[in-house]
């Protein structure tokens, strides 16, 4: 978290105990909620833009497909075996 959100969290905080002791509870109520909300979400998007490229995503991705790929190589060529056995065996059989 950033300092000016710290700093905009503590002006929050004075203006909500100024608004309870100024105005009636109602309105000093909505001013907390909604300066609340106001922080709550600027908090949360303060990272916005610190995260991976699509690009760095995609290599992730190709790189798990590989290793994944990698892994079931012998049961893909069993399968493979199997299903050109079965079409050798259906041309067979047609003719």
């Amino acid at each position: 978290m950033s300092k000016r959100l710290i700093v905009w969290g503590g002006f929050w905080a004075v203006v909500t105990v100024a608004a309870f002791l100024l105005l009636d509870p109602i309105l000093a109520a909505f001013v907390t909620i909604l300066g609340l909300c106001i922080w709550v979400v600027a908090v949360l998007a303060s990272n916005w833009e610190q995260h991976s490229t699509f690009e760095e995503r995609e290599m992730a991705r190709a790189r798990r497909r590989a290793a994944h790929r990698e892994k079931t190589k012998d049961a893909r060529a069993k399968d493979r075996a199997r299903w050109e056995a079965h079409q050798a065996r259906r041309t067979r059989r047609s003719q």
